[in-house]
C-alpha cells in the first residue's frame, strides 16, 4: 500500500542539502528549516501562514483552542466516517464531538445532516476532506456564517486539494494538515500544520503549540507541546517541490482504476469531486464480499486496506464522550463496504489496470 522510495529517489540531493544546512545551523526544533518550510507550504496551499505542529491531530486541536472552543458544553459537529483522531482532537481541546452522517456518494460530511443536527450550543463544524476529496465547503461555510459557528477543515489527507478552483483557506481561517508518512506530503515520522490567511491566528497558534510561550519561559495561555522538528522539515521541503507532480500522478492512476472498474458487478465507485488529490482510491464492495476480495488480492501479491472499519459513533472510546445525531446508516454501511486499493508514487497505470482486473475476476 505504501512505498516512499520513488519520492526519496527523486528528492535525494535536495534532502541532503537541507540536512547539511540543518547540522551547520545547529537548531533542531523550530529553526530555519521549519520557518522555510512553513513559508513554502503556506504558499503551496494558497494560505498566508503555516504553523508546523507535531501531528495533524495537534493541528486540529490548535485550531479549536485558538478559536476558544475548549469547553465541554461547546459542541463540534464532525462526520462519523473519518479517522478516530479527528474526534480525539476535539476531546483534547475540551469540547464535545457531535457526530453526523455522511453523503452516500462521496462519504464526505453531509451539509444537510449538519443542518439537521444543529443545536444552539454548536460552536464549530469540522469538514473532513476524506481520501483527498474536498467537502462541500461553500455550503458548510455559508451555514457556519449564518449560525455563528467556526468552520475548521481537516485536510490531513488533502494536500493541494481545491474547492471550486479556490484554495481551502478561501473558505475558513482554520485548515489542519498531517504529514504522517503515508500522506501525499509525508515526513519520515509524525508532523502537521495549521494553515490560515489570518496573521493573528498564526501568531496565537505558534504561541499555543509551544506551551503558550513566546520565546521565553512564561505561559501566556494554556497551550500544548507540539512542534514540527527541523529534520522532518528537511525532508518535507524537498518532497514539497515534487508534490504537484505526484498529485497529478495519483489522478492519472485513479482514472486508470475508474476506467476498468466502472460498471464492475459487486462494487460501487465513489464520486470524486473536482479538486481531489486522490490520497486513497476507495471502492465499496457489496454483499459481504470485502474479506473475500482482500484475500484474492493478497494471493496475487496485492495489498489493500480498510479506511475505516468502525464508524466513530460505534467505537467504545467515544460512546460516553460524544453526542450522536440520530441514526447514521450511511456511515455504518460504508464501514462494512469500503476497501482501499494501492495508489501513490509507487503505483503505475499498468499496476492499477492489473489490480482492477483481479477485482473484476474475483467478483465475477
Amino acid at each position: 500500500m505504501v512505498n516512499l522510495q520513488p519520492v526519496l529517489d527523486r528528492s535525494k540531493a535536495r534532502v541532503q542539502m537541507n540536512l547539511e544546512a540543518m547540522h551547520r545551523q545547529g537548531q533542531y526544533i523550530t529553526g530555519p528549516q521549519c520557518k522555510a518550510f512553513e513559508e513554502e507550504f503556506a504558499s503551496f496551499t494558497g494560505g498566508s501562514h503555516a504553523v508546523g505542529t507535531g501531528t495533524g491531530t495537534a493541528a486540529i486541536e490548535l485550531c479549536l483552542r485558538e478559536a476558544g472552543i475548549v469547553r465541554r458544553e461547546q459542541k463540534v459537529i464532525l462526520p462519523s466516517h473519518t479517522s478516530m483522531f479527528t474526534a480525539h482532537a476535539v476531546l483534547a481541546a475540551g469540547a464535545t464531538p457531535r457526530i453526523v452522517d455522511v453523503d452516500a456518494e462521496t462519504l464526505l460530511i453531509d451539509p444537510e445532516a449538519v443542518a439537521r443536527a444543529w443545536t444552539s450550543d454548536v460552536a464549530a463544524v469540522i469538514a473532513v476532506h476524506l481520501y483527498g476529496q474536498p467537502a462541500r465547503l461553500s455550503e458548510l461555510a455559508a451555514l457556519c456564517r449564518e449560525r455563528g459557528a467556526v468552520l475548521i477543515q481537516d485536510a490531513c489527507q488533502a494536500h493541494g486539494a481545491r474547492h471550486e478552483g479556490l484554495a481551502l483557506t478561501d473558505f475558513s481561517n482554520y485548515t489542519a494538515y498531517s504529514f504522517y508518512p503515508t500522506k501525499n506530503l509525508g515526513a519520515l515520522g509524525d508532523g502537521g500544520a495549521v494553515v490560515t490567511a489570518d496573521s493573528r491566528i498564526a501568531r496565537r497558534a505558534r504561541m499555543l503549540r509551544d506551551g503558550g510561550r513566546i520565546n521565553d519561559q512564561i505561559a501566556r495561555a494554556p497551550g500544548i507541546n507540539s512542534r514540527l522538528d527541523e529534520m522532518h522539515c528537511c525532508y518535507l521541503r524537498a518532497f514539497l517541490q515534487d508534490l504537484e507532480h505526484w498529485n497529478a500522478h495519483r489522478a492519472t492512476v485513479a482514472s486508470a482504476y475508474a476506467a476498468v472498474l466502472r460498471g464492475c458487478p459487486g462494487i460501487t465507485l465513489l464520486t470524486y469531486p473536482p479538486g481531489s488529490v486522490h490520497h486513497l482510491y476507495v471502492i465499496r464492495v457489496h454483499g459481504g464480499r470485502r474479506a473475500e476480495l482482500q484475500h484474492a488480492l493478497l494471493t496475487k501479491g496485492v495489498q489493500s486496506g480498510v479506511h475505516y472499519p468502525v464508524p466513530l459513533h460505534l467505537q467504545p472510546g467515544f460512546r460516553r464522550h460524544c453526542e450522536i445525531a440520530g441514526t447514521l446508516p450511511i456511515s455504518e454501511r460504508a464501514a462494512a463496504e469500503v476497501l482501499s486499493l494501492p495508489i501513490g508514487p509507487h503505483v503505475s497505470v499498468q499496476d492499477a489496470e492489473q489490480v482492477s482486473a483481479i477485482v473484476r475476476e474475483s467478483l465475477s
